[in-house]
């Protein structure tokens, strides 16, 4: 019999592009499972999960608002709005197993699975668990988690080390680097730098690049430059009329961030959980400069479990503008560091994550 299954969660990339791999996986599992989403009013996944060909039904849900304690005066009762709410759904959907994600959709949705007695699988993406999976933890099924040490916050016998899943088209970089090259109009014979800092943009990223731009460019060094949605028309204005004959490629968004990937020579990122499993199995040295505007400092954490292992380089944000260059030309021409870099992110990459978080739903399922 084929299986329904809802799966809660969103916010952000991070978590919406791993819940429609695992929808996927379950749909190529069997293609009659039906797949309900519930995300948050007014944030990405409501647009995102329908483009991707599913259903998804929205919780009027947000999170804690450390800026302004007087926007948390009516979190209380969307909390419990969004619980009531999440009841009715599953009493109409009849669920047999719930997965989250994370989000602000989460919580309230596996907290009244847990009420219904619905088994439900928590997908743990980052290195630290926030208050509420730590919390959605005690009552799970399963926790699928990508980093090691997560006994800290959950159950041992409960943690199922699956990896995060992936774009499976971005991290195809196998045999592309020509395509690549021809691509971005790069120079074959020259090193390039890729600076990614999500689909919105990282200002601490972009400052360091224009900083550095010259200096970049004295090192006969290539960038692909992607600037993010907030910060692309002001740098393109300043430096888009040279970026063709300096070897300045400068985008607002990668639609193929395999090519991408597969020309770069050395990668500078923030330290999502979804980028930081990209890049394990991009295989590439890499520079990470995490996010403090996160969670408890989550990014700094995710980063941290690649840089004991001698995986990856770690810059603080603090530091970034005045090292960050300094430091990419250091590692870009350091030839051993950079082998060891790429043999030890090797060893961190789960493929067919999607598919094994798929199938330990199913376990889990009435």
């Amino acid at each position: 019999m084929a299986k329904r299954i809802i799966i809660s969660g969103g916010g952000t990339g991070g978590h919406i592009f791993p819940a429609i791999a695992i929808a996927n996986a379950l749909k190529t599992i069997d293609s009659n499972t039906e797949i309900l989403f519930v995300g948050a009013n007014g944030r990405m996944e409501m647009e995102k999960v329908p483009a991707a060909g599913y259903q998804i039904v929205g919780l009027d849900i947000q999170g804690f608002q450390r800026s302004s304690l007087l926007k948390n005066a009516f979190l209380p009762f969307k909390i419990v709005g969004s619980v009531l709410k999440s009841l009715s759904i599953i009493k109409n959907f009849r669920p047999h197993a719930v997965v989250g994600v994370g989000g602000y959709a989460s919580g309230p949705l596996l907290y009244a699975a847990s009420l219904k007695k619905i088994p439900y699988l928590l997908q743990e993406q980052n290195s630290y668990a926030g208050v509420t999976n730590k919390f959605l933890g005690k009552n799970a099924k399963k926790v699928c988690v990508a980093f090691d040490g997560m006994d800290r916050f959950f159950e041992a016998a409960k943690i199922v080390k699956t990896g995060n899943p992936v774009r499976e088209s971005a991290v195809a970089v196998e045999g592309k680097r020509q395509e690549a090259i021809a691509f971005f109009e790069l120079d074959a014979d020259k090193k390039t730098i890729l600076i990614v800092g999500g689909s919105l943009g990282a200002l601490t990223l972009n400052n360091s690049i224009m900083a550095g731009l010259d200096v970049f460019k004295k090192a006969g060094v290539q960038i692909i430059w992607q600037t993010g949605k907030y910060y692309y028309k002001s740098i393109i204005e300043r430096f888009g009329n040279q970026s063709k004959k300096s070897g300045i490629r400068i985008y607002e968004f990668l639609n193929r961030m395999d090519l991408a990937y597969a020309a770069a020579d050395l990668i500078v990122s923030r330290a999502g959980a979804g980028t930081i499993a990209e890049l394990c199995l991009v295989q590439k040295p890499v520079i990470l400069v995490p996010s403090p505007n996160v969670a408890e400092d989550h990014q700094t954490k995710n980063a941290n479990a690649l840089v004991n292992k001698e995986a990856a380089v770690l810059i603080a944000d603090k530091h970034a503008e005045a090292e960050l260059v300094d430091q990419a030309l250091k590692v870009l021409n350091d030839e051993k560091l950079c082998e060891t870099l790429v043999a030890n992110i090797k060893e961190l990459g789960f493929a067919n994550s999607d598919k094994v978080i798929a199938e330990k739903v199913l376990e889990i399922a009435l």
